[in-house]
């Protein structure tokens, strides 16, 4: 069986627990399973997005 989604990630023991409490899954998992990473990484987009977004308003707050 040939692993083409596979990544190959140096990591820790603090990244593998901060990985699961955010994520629920480890790098293992991560690094093996292209539908997790995605899922993983659509969370991470939408969390980015609405960071953005209270970023935004704290600095319209701010300014006016």
């Amino acid at each position: 069986m040939v692993f083409i989604n596979q990544l190959q990630l140096n990591y820790t023991s603090d990244m593998e627990k901060a990985m699961h409490g955010a994520h629920g899954v480890g790098y293992e998992t991560y690094s093996r399973k292209h539908e997790v990473r995605m899922k993983v990484e659509k969370r991470r987009q939408e969390e980015h997005i609405k960071c953005q977004q209270m970023i935004a308003n704290l600095e319209k707050k701010v300014h006016s």
